[in-house]
């Protein structure tokens, strides 16, 4: 974990600890850290803060293909040390199949760590019948994409 990282999280405990409202959004945690000179922005820094934003805004674009889906307009590949953005309707194929890949692996990581999380609080917090996790998503897809021509009719 980065020593930044670890920063943050001294920050929600803080917050925690602090008694202030609790669950929380990160806002007010963040409102609170930049009140209490927690939490500043690194001049030097700056330039990547940007560049988060704009990949934030490049996830969030979207556009309607000619079948009528709505679809992500940009998309990262990782290639070596550096992340390369394009857009679909003009990014070379290869380009492509990396983002897909990637993006898959990212799926399947937050599958498992979601595995994990549910696994970890039947084992150990739940005292009445374990919650239940399916990881077979093609029933939830056929269903969005039958609610998808519905809808677009």
């Amino acid at each position: 974990m980065s020593n930044y990282n670890k920063q943050l999280q001294d920050i929600v405990t803080k917050y925690i600890e602090g008694g202030l409202e609790w669950p929380a959004t990160t806002r007010q945690i963040a409102a609170y850290a930049v009140r209490e000179k927690l939490w500043a922005p690194h001049p030097s820094s700056l330039v990547s803060q940007c560049a988060e934003d704009l990949a934030h805004a490049m996830r969030e674009e979207y556009i309607i293909d000619p079948q009528g889906r709505s679809v992500r307009a940009k998309h990262a590949a990782r290639v070596e040390q550096a992340v390369f953005w394009a857009d679909i309707r003009t990014a070379p194929r290869a380009h492509m199949e990396i983002a897909f890949k990637q993006r898959r692996r990212q799926i399947l990581g937050d599958c498992r760590q979601l595995k994990d999380d549910v696994d970890s609080f039947n084992e150990n917090r739940s005292s009445t019948a374990a919650i239940q996790m399916s990881f077979d998503f093609t029933s939830d897809l056929l269903e969005l994409e039958a609610l998808a021509k519905l809808t677009a009719a």
